[in-house]
Protein backbone atom coordinates (compact mmCIF):
# COMPACT_ATOMS: atom_id res chain seq x y z
CA UNK A 1 0.00 0.00 0.00
CA UNK A 2 1.77 3.67 -1.01
CA UNK A 3 1.18 5.79 1.98
CA UNK A 4 -0.18 9.62 1.72
CA UNK A 5 -0.42 11.53 4.64
CA UNK A 6 -1.52 15.12 5.14
CA UNK A 7 -0.82 17.80 7.56
CA UNK A 8 -4.33 20.01 7.44
CA UNK A 9 -3.66 23.54 9.47
CA UNK A 10 -6.52 25.88 9.88
CA UNK A 11 -5.81 29.79 9.19
CA UNK A 12 -7.18 30.38 12.34
CA UNK A 13 -3.10 32.17 12.94
CA UNK A 14 0.40 31.26 13.15
CA UNK A 15 1.30 27.99 13.01
CA UNK A 16 1.78 26.73 16.28
CA UNK A 17 5.14 24.63 17.72
CA UNK A 18 3.24 21.84 18.25
CA UNK A 19 1.40 21.57 14.80
CA UNK A 20 4.38 22.08 13.09
CA UNK A 21 5.64 19.47 15.32
CA UNK A 22 2.73 16.98 14.06
CA UNK A 23 3.47 18.14 10.47
CA UNK A 24 6.93 16.84 10.68
CA UNK A 25 5.77 14.00 11.99
CA UNK A 26 3.57 13.34 9.03
CA UNK A 27 6.52 14.24 6.77
CA UNK A 28 9.59 11.98 8.36
CA UNK A 29 6.53 9.26 8.05
CA UNK A 30 5.78 10.04 4.32
CA UNK A 31 9.41 9.89 3.63
CA UNK A 32 10.57 7.10 5.66
CA UNK A 33 7.94 4.79 3.45
CA UNK A 34 8.38 6.51 0.18
CA UNK A 35 5.14 7.86 0.13
CA UNK A 36 3.30 11.51 -0.16
CA UNK A 37 2.69 14.22 2.27
CA UNK A 38 -0.12 16.74 1.29
CA UNK A 39 -0.45 20.38 2.62
CA UNK A 40 -4.29 21.47 2.93
CA UNK A 41 -6.09 24.51 4.39
CA UNK A 42 -8.79 23.85 6.61
CA UNK A 43 -11.03 26.40 6.08
CA UNK A 44 -14.18 25.44 6.64
CA UNK A 45 -15.00 28.61 8.67
CA UNK A 46 -14.23 31.32 6.52
CA UNK A 47 -15.48 33.93 9.09
CA UNK A 48 -11.81 33.10 10.41
CA UNK A 49 -9.42 32.64 8.00
CA UNK A 50 -6.63 35.39 7.54
CA UNK A 51 -4.72 35.44 4.51
CA UNK A 52 -1.50 35.83 6.38
CA UNK A 53 -1.53 32.64 8.18
CA UNK A 54 -2.66 31.04 4.80
CA UNK A 55 1.06 32.68 4.05
CA UNK A 56 2.68 31.79 6.97
CA UNK A 57 1.77 28.21 7.23
CA UNK A 58 3.80 27.53 3.75
CA UNK A 59 6.58 30.27 4.99
CA UNK A 60 6.84 27.71 7.78
CA UNK A 61 7.16 24.43 5.93
CA UNK A 62 9.41 25.62 3.84
CA UNK A 63 11.90 27.12 6.20
CA UNK A 64 11.71 23.74 7.84
CA UNK A 65 12.15 21.41 4.89
CA UNK A 66 8.90 19.90 4.83
CA UNK A 67 8.38 19.75 1.04
CA UNK A 68 4.22 18.79 0.30
CA UNK A 69 3.47 16.82 -2.89
CA UNK A 70 0.59 18.36 -5.54
CA UNK A 71 -0.83 21.70 -4.73
CA UNK A 72 -2.02 22.99 -1.66
CA UNK A 73 -5.53 22.21 -1.25
CA UNK A 74 -8.31 24.16 0.31
CA UNK A 75 -11.23 22.34 1.77
CA UNK A 76 -13.72 24.32 0.67
CA UNK A 77 -12.87 24.23 -2.79
CA UNK A 78 -14.61 21.16 -2.39
CA UNK A 79 -17.78 22.24 -1.01
CA UNK A 80 -20.21 21.10 -3.94
CA UNK A 81 -19.17 17.96 -3.51
CA UNK A 82 -19.69 18.11 0.32
CA UNK A 83 -22.89 19.16 -0.56
CA UNK A 84 -23.98 16.50 -2.93
CA UNK A 85 -22.85 13.70 -0.33
CA UNK A 86 -24.67 15.30 2.46
CA UNK A 87 -28.21 15.45 0.22
CA UNK A 88 -27.25 11.55 -0.73
CA UNK A 89 -27.34 11.05 2.94
CA UNK A 90 -30.55 12.41 3.54
CA UNK A 91 -32.00 10.28 0.64
CA UNK A 92 -30.88 7.05 2.09
CA UNK A 93 -31.81 8.50 5.84
CA UNK A 94 -28.43 8.36 7.36
CA UNK A 95 -28.66 12.12 7.97
CA UNK A 96 -31.47 14.25 8.39
CA UNK A 97 -32.47 18.18 7.89
CA UNK A 98 -32.49 19.92 11.31
CA UNK A 99 -33.43 23.94 10.87
CA UNK A 100 -31.89 24.39 7.54
CA UNK A 101 -29.07 22.49 8.57
CA UNK A 102 -27.84 18.72 8.19
CA UNK A 103 -27.45 16.67 10.89
CA UNK A 104 -25.78 12.48 10.56
CA UNK A 105 -27.60 10.03 12.26
CA UNK A 106 -25.16 8.36 14.46
CA UNK A 107 -25.76 4.76 15.32
CA UNK A 108 -27.85 4.71 18.20
CA UNK A 109 -26.14 0.70 19.49
CA UNK A 110 -22.97 -0.77 20.09
CA UNK A 111 -19.59 1.00 19.45
CA UNK A 112 -17.27 2.48 17.08
CA UNK A 113 -13.23 2.30 17.49
CA UNK A 114 -9.98 1.60 15.92
CA UNK A 115 -6.86 0.69 16.65
CA UNK A 116 -4.93 3.68 17.13
CA UNK A 117 -1.39 3.16 16.31
CA UNK A 118 0.22 5.52 19.17
CA UNK A 119 -2.54 4.88 21.97
CA UNK A 120 -3.81 1.22 20.70
CA UNK A 121 -7.48 -0.04 20.60
CA UNK A 122 -9.88 2.92 21.68
CA UNK A 123 -13.99 2.10 21.43
CA UNK A 124 -16.44 4.32 22.00
CA UNK A 125 -20.52 3.79 22.90
CA UNK A 126 -22.44 5.19 20.27
CA UNK A 127 -24.86 6.18 22.46
CA UNK A 128 -22.40 8.86 23.72
CA UNK A 129 -22.14 10.22 20.17
CA UNK A 130 -24.33 13.34 19.32
CA UNK A 131 -25.72 13.51 15.66
CA UNK A 132 -23.40 15.82 14.39
CA UNK A 133 -24.07 19.10 12.12
CA UNK A 134 -22.57 17.87 8.60
CA UNK A 135 -23.73 20.67 6.68
CA UNK A 136 -24.86 24.20 8.04
CA UNK A 137 -27.67 26.35 7.20
CA UNK A 138 -25.73 28.23 4.67
CA UNK A 139 -24.69 25.28 2.64
CA UNK A 140 -21.13 25.16 4.24
CA UNK A 141 -19.75 21.74 5.15
CA UNK A 142 -18.32 21.44 9.09
CA UNK A 143 -14.82 20.10 9.65
CA UNK A 144 -16.47 16.86 11.00
CA UNK A 145 -17.70 16.34 7.39
CA UNK A 146 -15.35 18.01 4.84
CA UNK A 147 -11.94 16.79 6.41
CA UNK A 148 -12.61 12.92 6.36
CA UNK A 149 -14.63 13.38 2.94
CA UNK A 150 -10.72 14.86 1.59
CA UNK A 151 -9.06 12.31 2.88
CA UNK A 152 -10.91 9.81 1.02
CA UNK A 153 -10.81 12.37 -2.11
CA UNK A 154 -6.69 12.74 -1.64
CA UNK A 155 -6.40 8.75 -0.34
CA UNK A 156 -5.52 9.91 2.84
CA UNK A 157 -3.96 5.94 4.17
CA UNK A 158 -3.02 7.63 7.71
CA UNK A 159 -4.25 10.48 9.34
CA UNK A 160 -1.39 11.64 12.23
CA UNK A 161 -2.94 14.64 14.32
CA UNK A 162 -2.83 15.46 17.99
CA UNK A 163 -4.77 14.25 20.69
CA UNK A 164 -7.20 17.21 20.55
CA UNK A 165 -9.02 14.99 17.97
CA UNK A 166 -9.23 11.54 19.81
CA UNK A 167 -12.80 12.97 19.81
CA UNK A 168 -13.65 13.42 16.31
CA UNK A 169 -12.56 10.35 15.01
CA UNK A 170 -15.71 7.85 15.90
CA UNK A 171 -17.27 10.44 14.22
CA UNK A 172 -15.12 10.89 11.54
CA UNK A 173 -15.22 7.05 11.48
CA UNK A 174 -18.90 6.74 11.07
CA UNK A 175 -19.62 9.33 8.32
CA UNK A 176 -16.68 7.37 6.31
CA UNK A 177 -18.33 3.75 6.59
CA UNK A 178 -21.79 5.65 5.65
CA UNK A 179 -20.19 6.90 2.76
CA UNK A 180 -18.81 3.52 1.77
CA UNK A 181 -15.17 4.62 1.01
CA UNK A 182 -11.46 3.07 2.82
CA UNK A 183 -10.78 3.56 6.19
CA UNK A 184 -7.42 5.30 7.25
CA UNK A 185 -4.92 4.46 9.90
CA UNK A 186 -5.41 6.61 12.79
CA UNK A 187 -2.58 7.80 15.38
CA UNK A 188 -2.33 10.44 17.55
CA UNK A 189 0.48 11.70 18.85
CA UNK A 190 1.63 13.54 22.01
CA UNK A 191 0.94 17.27 23.13
CA UNK A 192 3.89 19.12 23.46
CA UNK A 193 4.05 20.83 26.56
CA UNK A 194 6.16 23.72 28.94
CA UNK A 195 8.17 22.94 31.45
CA UNK A 196 4.88 23.03 33.73
CA UNK A 197 3.23 20.79 32.61
CA UNK A 198 0.59 22.22 30.35
CA UNK A 199 0.09 22.74 26.90
CA UNK A 200 3.09 25.13 25.35
CA UNK A 201 1.52 28.73 25.01
CA UNK A 202 3.33 32.28 24.56
CA UNK A 203 3.95 31.98 28.47
CA UNK A 204 6.52 29.70 28.13
CA UNK A 205 8.27 31.43 25.33
CA UNK A 206 8.47 31.27 21.13
CA UNK A 207 5.91 29.12 20.01
CA UNK A 208 5.51 29.61 16.02
CA UNK A 209 8.38 29.04 13.54
CA UNK A 210 8.76 32.89 12.79
CA UNK A 211 9.55 33.33 16.59
CA UNK A 212 12.51 30.53 16.75
CA UNK A 213 13.55 31.48 13.48
CA UNK A 214 13.54 35.22 14.50
CA UNK A 215 15.29 34.06 17.93
CA UNK A 216 18.26 32.86 15.70
CA UNK A 217 17.68 29.03 15.11
CA UNK A 218 18.75 27.14 12.46
CA UNK A 219 16.04 25.09 10.57
CA UNK A 220 17.64 21.76 10.94
CA UNK A 221 18.12 22.01 14.65
CA UNK A 222 14.66 22.94 15.29
CA UNK A 223 13.82 20.03 13.07
CA UNK A 224 15.94 17.60 15.12
CA UNK A 225 14.60 18.85 18.28
CA UNK A 226 10.89 18.67 17.22
CA UNK A 227 11.46 15.17 15.79
CA UNK A 228 12.62 14.24 19.37
CA UNK A 229 9.39 15.07 21.19
CA UNK A 230 7.35 12.45 21.35
CA UNK A 231 9.81 10.22 19.25
CA UNK A 232 13.22 8.94 20.08
CA UNK A 233 15.05 6.29 18.41
CA UNK A 234 16.87 4.81 21.15
CA UNK A 235 17.71 6.18 24.67
CA UNK A 236 20.70 8.07 24.04
CA UNK A 237 20.83 9.37 20.16
CA UNK A 238 20.49 12.99 20.20
CA UNK A 239 21.76 14.95 16.81
CA UNK A 240 20.43 13.54 13.74
CA UNK A 241 20.80 14.42 10.20
CA UNK A 242 17.79 14.86 8.41
CA UNK A 243 18.50 11.74 6.62
CA UNK A 244 18.95 10.05 9.81
CA UNK A 245 15.81 11.29 11.12
CA UNK A 246 13.96 9.89 7.64
CA UNK A 247 15.68 6.63 7.89
CA UNK A 248 15.13 6.12 11.50
CA UNK A 249 11.44 7.49 11.75
CA UNK A 250 8.37 4.96 12.90
CA UNK A 251 5.17 5.42 14.26
CA UNK A 252 5.72 3.11 16.51
CA UNK A 253 8.34 4.33 18.71
CA UNK A 254 6.18 7.02 19.37
CA UNK A 255 5.35 7.82 23.09
CA UNK A 256 1.46 8.25 24.50
CA UNK A 257 3.04 10.36 26.78
CA UNK A 258 2.79 14.40 26.44
CA UNK A 259 6.51 15.47 25.25
CA UNK A 260 7.97 18.92 26.75
CA UNK A 261 9.44 21.56 25.03
CA UNK A 262 12.88 21.82 26.74
CA UNK A 263 14.09 25.41 25.27
CA UNK A 264 17.35 24.88 26.93
CA UNK A 265 18.51 21.81 24.93
CA UNK A 266 17.26 23.36 22.10
CA UNK A 267 20.26 26.09 22.74
CA UNK A 268 22.35 23.25 23.00
CA UNK A 269 21.37 21.18 20.03
CA UNK A 270 21.10 24.91 18.01
CA UNK A 271 24.84 25.66 19.31
CA UNK A 272 25.90 22.00 18.20
CA UNK A 273 24.84 22.89 14.66
CA UNK A 274 26.08 26.33 14.28
CA UNK A 275 29.62 24.43 15.52
CA UNK A 276 29.35 21.77 13.16
CA UNK A 277 29.24 24.01 9.95
CA UNK A 278 32.11 25.12 7.61
CA UNK A 279 32.89 28.77 7.95
CA UNK A 280 31.48 29.58 4.80
CA UNK A 281 28.10 28.21 5.63
CA UNK A 282 28.19 29.62 8.69
CA UNK A 283 28.58 33.43 7.55
CA UNK A 284 26.23 32.59 5.31
CA UNK A 285 23.29 32.12 7.89
CA UNK A 286 24.89 34.81 9.85
CA UNK A 287 24.70 37.26 7.06
CA UNK A 288 21.11 36.43 6.05
CA UNK A 289 19.69 36.06 9.57
CA UNK A 290 21.16 39.76 10.28
CA UNK A 291 19.63 41.06 6.63
CA UNK A 292 16.28 39.58 8.02
CA UNK A 293 16.83 41.48 10.82
CA UNK A 294 17.05 44.87 9.26
CA UNK A 295 21.14 44.85 9.85
CA UNK A 296 22.96 46.28 6.94
CA UNK A 297 26.32 45.47 8.13
CA UNK A 298 29.15 45.25 6.24
CA UNK A 299 29.15 41.69 5.03
CA UNK A 300 32.98 41.45 3.97
CA UNK A 301 33.32 42.11 8.29
CA UNK A 302 30.66 39.88 9.13
CA UNK A 303 32.38 37.40 7.99
CA UNK A 304 35.80 38.01 9.03
CA UNK A 305 34.26 38.04 12.30
CA UNK A 306 33.29 34.20 12.05
CA UNK A 307 35.95 32.35 13.89
CA UNK A 308 35.55 34.68 16.68
CA UNK A 309 32.20 33.80 17.57
CA UNK A 310 31.09 30.33 16.15
CA UNK A 311 32.44 28.81 19.65
CA UNK A 312 30.88 31.52 21.78
CA UNK A 313 27.36 31.42 20.32
CA UNK A 314 24.17 29.23 20.82
CA UNK A 315 21.98 31.05 18.88
CA UNK A 316 22.49 34.17 15.70
CA UNK A 317 20.48 36.35 17.49
CA UNK A 318 23.29 36.74 20.46
CA UNK A 319 25.40 38.32 17.65
CA UNK A 320 24.44 41.67 17.56
CA UNK A 321 25.11 42.23 21.22
CA UNK A 322 28.39 40.26 21.10
CA UNK A 323 29.72 41.86 17.85
CA UNK A 324 27.68 45.17 17.32
CA UNK A 325 30.93 47.22 18.61
CA UNK A 326 32.39 46.18 15.32
CA UNK A 327 29.95 48.63 13.17
CA UNK A 328 28.55 50.92 15.46
CA UNK A 329 30.11 53.33 17.64
CA UNK A 330 30.14 52.37 21.56
CA UNK A 331 29.36 54.30 24.93
CA UNK A 332 30.95 52.35 27.44
CA UNK A 333 29.51 52.71 31.03
CA UNK A 334 31.57 55.76 32.51
CA UNK A 335 31.27 54.26 36.64
CA UNK A 336 32.58 50.72 35.19
CA UNK A 337 35.05 52.78 33.72
CA UNK A 338 36.25 55.12 37.34
CA UNK A 339 40.03 54.78 38.08
CA UNK A 340 40.96 53.40 34.67
CA UNK A 341 42.15 56.74 32.92
CA UNK A 342 45.94 55.48 33.66
CA UNK A 343 45.67 51.74 32.47
CA UNK A 344 43.44 53.07 28.96
CA UNK A 345 46.09 56.18 28.74
CA UNK A 346 49.06 53.54 28.42
CA UNK A 347 46.91 51.26 26.61
CA UNK A 348 46.74 53.52 24.03
CA UNK A 349 50.20 54.53 23.88
CA UNK A 350 51.58 51.13 23.41
CA UNK A 351 48.73 50.13 20.93
CA UNK A 352 49.63 53.17 19.05
CA UNK A 353 53.11 51.93 17.98
CA UNK A 354 52.13 47.94 18.29
CA UNK A 355 53.56 46.01 15.23
CA UNK A 356 52.44 44.14 13.67
CA UNK A 357 48.44 45.25 14.74
CA UNK A 358 47.19 41.31 15.01
CA UNK A 359 45.83 39.48 17.00
CA UNK A 360 49.16 38.21 17.88
CA UNK A 361 51.05 41.64 18.78
CA UNK A 362 47.79 43.43 20.41
CA UNK A 363 48.27 40.44 22.90
CA UNK A 364 52.02 40.58 23.07
CA UNK A 365 51.52 44.69 23.61
CA UNK A 366 49.05 44.33 26.58
CA UNK A 367 49.90 41.73 28.24
CA UNK A 368 53.67 43.22 28.57
CA UNK A 369 51.61 46.62 30.25
CA UNK A 370 49.90 44.47 32.79
CA UNK A 371 53.12 43.03 33.26
CA UNK A 372 54.78 46.48 33.57
CA UNK A 373 51.78 48.02 35.70
CA UNK A 374 51.67 45.15 38.05
CA UNK A 375 48.56 44.24 36.91
CA UNK A 376 46.65 40.67 36.52
CA UNK A 377 45.76 40.46 33.07
CA UNK A 378 42.18 39.93 34.25
CA UNK A 379 42.44 43.95 36.10
CA UNK A 380 44.23 44.98 32.91
CA UNK A 381 42.18 43.82 30.14
CA UNK A 382 38.81 44.26 31.78
CA UNK A 383 38.92 48.62 30.92
CA UNK A 384 40.31 47.35 27.91
CA UNK A 385 37.56 45.25 26.81
CA UNK A 386 35.33 47.71 28.34
CA UNK A 387 36.62 50.92 26.15
CA UNK A 388 36.96 49.33 23.20
CA UNK A 389 34.01 47.23 23.25
CA UNK A 390 30.95 49.18 25.11
CA UNK A 391 30.72 45.92 27.22
CA UNK A 392 32.22 43.54 29.78
CA UNK A 393 31.47 40.49 27.10
CA UNK A 394 32.95 39.81 23.89
CA UNK A 395 34.37 37.88 21.66
CA UNK A 396 38.30 37.35 22.27
CA UNK A 397 39.76 41.04 22.98
CA UNK A 398 42.99 40.72 21.13
CA UNK A 399 41.15 39.57 18.00
CA UNK A 400 38.19 42.33 18.42
CA UNK A 401 41.03 44.85 18.56
CA UNK A 402 42.70 43.24 15.29
CA UNK A 403 39.35 43.50 13.76
CA UNK A 404 38.50 47.09 15.00
CA UNK A 405 41.30 48.56 13.54
CA UNK A 406 44.04 50.62 14.91
CA UNK A 407 42.61 53.58 14.49
CA UNK A 408 39.12 53.21 16.07
CA UNK A 409 40.82 51.64 18.58
CA UNK A 410 42.85 53.93 19.52
CA UNK A 411 40.04 56.79 19.67
CA UNK A 412 37.84 54.94 22.16
CA UNK A 413 40.30 54.17 24.08
CA UNK A 414 41.68 57.97 23.81
CA UNK A 415 37.45 58.86 24.59
CA UNK A 416 37.16 56.28 27.63
CA UNK A 417 40.58 57.56 29.11
CA UNK A 418 39.30 61.19 29.42
CA UNK A 419 35.77 59.69 31.12
CA UNK A 420 37.07 57.58 33.03
CA UNK A 421 40.15 59.47 35.44
CA UNK A 422 42.77 58.21 37.80
CA UNK A 423 42.23 56.24 41.23
CA UNK A 424 42.26 58.34 44.19
CA UNK A 425 46.11 59.03 45.47
CA UNK A 426 46.15 56.89 49.24
CA UNK A 427 47.40 58.95 51.75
Amino acid sequence: MSVCVRIAPSPTGLLHIGNVRTALFNWLFARHEGGEFRLRIENTDTSREVAAAVDQIQDSLRWLGLDWDGPVTFQLDRQGHCVDEARRLVEVGMAYEDEGAIRFRMPDEGSTGWDDVVLGRIDVPNEELEDVVILRSDGRPTYNFASPIEDALDGITHVIRGPDHISNTPKQLCILRALGVDLPVYAHVPNVNGDDGRKLSKRHGAVTVDEFRAEGYLAAALANHLALLGWSYDDRTTVMSREELVERFSLERVGASPATFDYAKLDWLNGVYLRALDREAYARELVGFLRERGLDWDESLVRETVPLVQEKIARLDEYPSFARFLFEEVEPDAVALNGAGAVLEEAERRLATAEPFDAGGVEASLRRLAEELGLSPRKAFAPIRLAVTGSTISPGLFESIELLGRERTLRRLAAAAARAGRPESSA
